[in-house]
């Protein structure tokens, strides 16, 4: 016997609202600069320090591939992507909280403002929404 169509499961939505395209832009943006920083570390490395620089690139370069493709994700409203961004954020904000104070306070800034713009954009009920695939106000289902 087949089921009625209202008990057939709907298709995923895989349409990212606003709120989570811009996070995922951002997402973007730091996996793209997380990258580029693992490459520069890459070639500052000297036989002095051969292994921490190999592997301090390494986590760098994998961190970053990360964030992108948890970026891409996000795009398409990938419930996968939300765990590792998420923890991408609050290392960031982690981060932040321990440069803000001296010279190293603008370096907080640039970590954690990206970090607030993400969380917010994933945190907004549109984002959730789509992410658990509820029916927004404009659903009819």
């Amino acid at each position: 016997m087949e089921p009625e169509p209202s008990e057939q499961p709907r298709p995923r939505n895989t349409t990212a609202p606003v709120p989570l395209l811009v996070a995922s832009a951002v997402v973007l943006l730091e996996g793209l600069g997380v990258v580029v920083f693992g490459a520069a570390e890459a070639l500052e490395t000297h036989s002095s320090r051969a292994v921490m620089g190999v592997t301090t690139s390494l986590f760098f370069v994998i961190f970053g591939i990360a964030l992108l493709g948890s970026g891409w994700g996000l795009t398409r409203a990938q419930t996968w992507a939300r765990g590792p961004v998420m923890i991408g954020q609050l290392i960031a904000l982690g981060l932040a909280w321990n440069f803000r104070t001296g010279d190293t306070t603008l370096l907080a800034v640039v970590l954690a403002v990206p970090a607030v713009i993400v969380l917010i954009g994933m945190l907004h009920p549109q984002s959730i929404a789509a992410m658990n695939d509820l029916p927004t106000d404009g659903d009819s289902t």
